[in-house]
């Protein structure tokens, strides 16, 4: 059983004042309508070309979480990921265009949507919002691949004086080298390869965009839902994750390394104890939580808006609205399968008591139903 050391949740807790933006993170940085611009980096170093870089949590988890922040009218540059990307937009208005040179489509969000990229594509994004604005990402693996940007990004960067190193892809400074002590550079996406990417049409596109009007919500996604503490309703986004509704389906289905889903709920109530072996993000978007750790709930941390946490896999955990207002937090769990929980036996047993259980195959389902089933 993994017990949690309240140095370690507090460790692996990334609070809003923590958060330490690198305004030199990539290639364009220096690209006229590309700055000021800050890359953060929450939990593994993302995609990030700068050494400078600050990452708060490096445990690997399957997945990278960092964010993005631009004032109005700021764009990142069109660059190609190979895993997934995922924006989870907090705030402003967003436009995001795909398509080696931008040209493919566009897709104007707010604040509350989520937008999960296809790999092996071109993508870039605009603050288009009144304000600064501020993106959460999700990038699928540990070792994503880095980014290709696109040939003309790369062609405008180097008359500035920045370039890729071939080897590491980190950032060089070609006006503070000597010729001699340039290193060979990373060179353009050859232009057959360009011309067999995927073209993705904007209905396609439409479908990987979760707006709030798109959320299905389940008032029933788990066992303790049906128990004073464990009322919430649960919107899955990316994978199956926490859901034990075997009505739920994600809005999106293609495999990314880990689940995402939207979770909602009214003061007092959450995720009653619960363990399970995959890693686990809670990430607070409103409300104030606590999120007690160890079978003797002994370890607490109370989270606020903008804030996460990383629970360790097998650790005992449960998650409970202690504020005024209805609250909602962003439940990334680490697995394209189903997360296969394990309730505590209070949670079980009361459950049952209310007339529910868990099926053979880990839906939730009325005891007099199951009664029926072949023993």
């Amino acid at each position: 059983m993994t017990t949690v050391q309240l140095s370690e949740a507090q460790r692996r807790t990334v609070r809003r004042v923590d958060h330490q933006g690198c305004s030199e993170a990539f290639l364009d940085c220096r690209l006229p309508g590309s700055m000021p611009k800050h890359n953060y980096a929450f939990i593994g170093g993302g995609v990030s070309q700068s050494k400078k870089q600050v990452v708060n949590l490096q445990e690997p988890h399957g997945y990278n979480i960092g964010g993005a922040a631009m004032p109005n009218g700021i764009t990142n540059n069109l660059h190609l990921h190979f895993t997934a990307e995922v924006f989870m937009c907090f705030a402003g208005e967003w436009t995001f265009r795909w398509g080696v040179n931008g040209e493919e489509g566009e897709f104007t969000m707010g604040a509350g949507s989520i937008l999960t990229v296809p790999t092996w594509i071109y993508r870039g994004f605009t603050n288009t919002g009144p304000d600064d604005g501020f993106l959460f990402t999700c990038l699928g693996q540990d070792i994503t691949g880095g980014v290709i940007w696109s040939p003309d990004v790369i062609r405008r960067a180097r008359e500035t004086g920045l370039a890729l190193s071939a080897a590491d892809t980190k950032l060089v400074d070609l006006n503070e080298l000597d010729e001699q002590d340039v290193p060979e550079l990373l060179e353009p996406m050859p232009q057959q390869d360009i011309d067999q990417l995927k073209h993705w049409s904007a209905e396609e596109m439409r479908a990987r965009i979760t707006l709030e009007e798109d959320l299905v919500w389940s008032d029933c996604p788990t066992l303790d839902a049906v128990l004073p503490g464990g009322r919430k309703k649960l919107a899955s986004v990316i994978g199956y994750g926490l859901s034990e509704d075997r009505n739920q389906q994600p809005r999106v289905f293609n495999p990314h390394g880990f689940a995402m889903a939207w979770l909602e709920a009214e003061p007092g109530e959450g995720l009653l104890q619960h363990r399970h072996n995959d890693s686990q993000v809670f990430l607070v978007r409103h409300g104030e939580w606590e999120v007690a750790h160890n079978e003797s709930q002994d370890v607490r941390i109370t989270l606020g808006p903008w804030d996460l946490i990383s629970v360790p896999a097998g650790a005992w955990r449960t998650l409970k609205n202690i504020g005024t207002e209805t609250g909602r937090v962003l439940v990334i769990t680490g697995s394209d399968a189903r997360t296969c929980i394990e309730w505590s036996n209070g949670v079980i047993d009361e459950a049952e008591a209310k007339g529910y259980a868990l099926d053979p195959n880990g839906y939730v389902a009325t005891t007099s139903t199951l009664a029926l089933r072949a023993r």
